[in-house]
C-alpha cells in the first residue's frame, strides 16, 4: 500500500521509466548501456515506491500509551524548554527519520487537538540543534485524556521541502490514524510532561503504531 501523498510524484516517475524505457529501445543499440539504462530506470522506480508506502499497522489504542507517531532512530531524550506554547519546560523524545524509513505522520495519542500551526523555515540537516526552532516545521497539540497536552512537531531536513498535516484545532483524533507525512528526510519531536517515564532509550529504532515511548498502569 502507497501513501495518498505520493500518487502524484509516483505517477510522474512511472511516465518517466516507460519514457526511459522508449527512448532507449529507439535510440540506444549498445547492449551495456541498454542494460544500464534499464537498470536505471528499475532504481528510481523502486526508490520512489519504497519512500511513499503506507504499511498497515493496526496501533494498541489506549489512553494510557504513547506510541511512536514515526519511524526511525531515537536521538535525543532531554529535558528542553518549549518555546512556542507551553513556554516551559518539557521532557522532548526526537526521532529521526532517513530517506529509506517509512515517513507517514500518524497520531501518537488519542484526543483533542488543542493547536495546530504551519511555520515556513529553513531546511537545515535534521539533526541539526536549530532545526526545531529554524527549520520548516509544524505543531501540534493534542489533549488526551490521561496524559494531559502531548506537543509533537513534524520537522523538515534539508532534502524535506513539503510537510503535510492533517490536524485542524478542535478535531477529535484517534491514536494510530494518519496525522500527516513528511517528504524526504525529516524528524518529530515528542514533549510530554516532565516526570514522564520513557520506555525507549537512544539509539532505539522506533517504528511508527508499534514502539510504546511512554506508557501508564
Amino acid at each position: 500500500m502507497f501513501h495518498k501523498e505520493g500518487a502524484k510524484i509516483i505517477l510522474i516517475t512511472l511516465l518517466l521509466v516507460v519514457g526511459i524505457i522508449f527512448l532507449t529501445d529507439a535510440f540506444v543499440s549498445i547492449n551495456w548501456l541498454r542494460t544500464a539504462l534499464y537498470l536505471f530506470a528499475l532504481v528510481i522506480l523502486i526508490l520512489v515506491l519504497q519512500f511513499f508506502r503506507n504499511p498497515t499497522r493496526v496501533a494498541d489504542n489506549s489512553d494510557n500509551h504513547i506510541l511512536a507517531p514515526v519511524d526511525g532512530k531515537v536521538v535525543v531524550i532531554e529535558e528542553v524548554f518549549e518555546p512556542e506554547y507551553f513556554k516551559d519546560k518539557r521532557l522532548m523524545v526526537s526521532i529521526f527519520m532517513s530517506p529509506i524509513n517509512v515517513h507517514v505522520t500518524r497520531y501518537c495519542v488519542n484526543g483533542i487537538v488543542k493547536y495546530s500551526k504551519y511555520h515556513p523555515g529553513k531546511y537545515l540537516v535534521a539533526w541539526h540543534p536549530k532545526a526545531s526552532e529554524e527549520n520548516e516545521r509544524t505543531t501540534v497539540v493534542i489533549n488526551n485524556r490521561i496524559y494531559g497536552e502531548i506537543l509533537y512537531r513534524q520537522i523538515a531536513g534539508a532534502l524535506a521541502r513539503r510537510i503535510v498535516n492533517y490536524a485542524q484545532e478542535g478535531m477529535r483524533v484517534v491514536q494510530g490514524k494518519d496525522a500527516g507525512f513528511i517528504k524526504f528526510g525529516s524528524r518529530v519531536d515528542i514533549y510530554l510532561p516532565l516526570g514522564t517515564e520513557i520506555n525507549v532509550k537512544l539509539g532505539d529504532k522506533a517504528i511508527g503504531n508499534k514502539t510504546i515511548i511512554s506508557k501508564k498502569a
